[in-house]
């Protein structure tokens, strides 16, 4: 019975070592981890992400990779993470300054960006739906999307500085979103 335990316990180690190699590194060769780290003066932002790349195929719409009116990791792999050090406003709603796992619901004329406070999970669940539980959503803005001429083979988040005006951008195919919003 020891021998057959010790035979289980190696196989079930084996198949969780391959699991593991198969989640971290070989679905991050084609989709890189990227991460944004947004510096001015005393407030920093930071995000974690991974960056999918288009390699022809329609990326937003209702039989796209990305469908309208459903909520999307915002990039691959792992749920992207939003970090800030300061209390950001988005309109008249505050973000507390923290950790939070950022997700989006793309639509043809506007977005809505989700700023979730569980951070660490993988973004889709075994049913292929986001793995975000709505109830520890702290902050959700709306944001309008526009055609852009030229093609983004890759998700790109930036956040861009403009005088005193700060947003938040997600760039893909030829889809660009920007969200204002200021550091208080």
């Amino acid at each position: 019975m020891k021998r057959f335990l010790l035979i289980l316990s190696i196989v079930l180690l084996i198949i969780l070592a391959g699991l593991t190699y198969f989640r971290v590194y070989y679905t991050k060769s084609f989709s890189p981890e990227e991460e944004v780290a947004f510096d001015n003066g005393s407030l920093k932002i930071n995000i974690v992400y991974n960056r999918p790349s288009k390699k022809g195929r329609v990326i937003f719409g209702d039989e796209a990779l990305v469908p309208y009116g459903k909520v999307w990791r915002t990039g691959a792999n792992e749920a992207t993470v939003f970090e800030t050090n300061k209390p950001l406003a988005f309109g008249d709603k505050t973000l507390p300054a923290g950790k939070y796992s950022l997700w989006t619901i793309p639509n043809e004329q506007s977005w809505t960006v989700i700023f979730n406070s569980e951070t660490g999970q993988w973004g889709v669940g075994f049913n292929a739906e986001a793995n975000r539980k709505a109830e520890n959503d702290v902050l959700s803005v709306d944001a309008p999307s526009v055609s852009i001429e030229k093609e983004f083979e890759q998700f790109t988040i930036s956040i861009d500085k403009s005088g005193d005006d700060l947003e938040l951008t997600f760039i893909w195919d030829k889809t660009l979103v920007a969200v204002p919003f200021s550091a208080q």
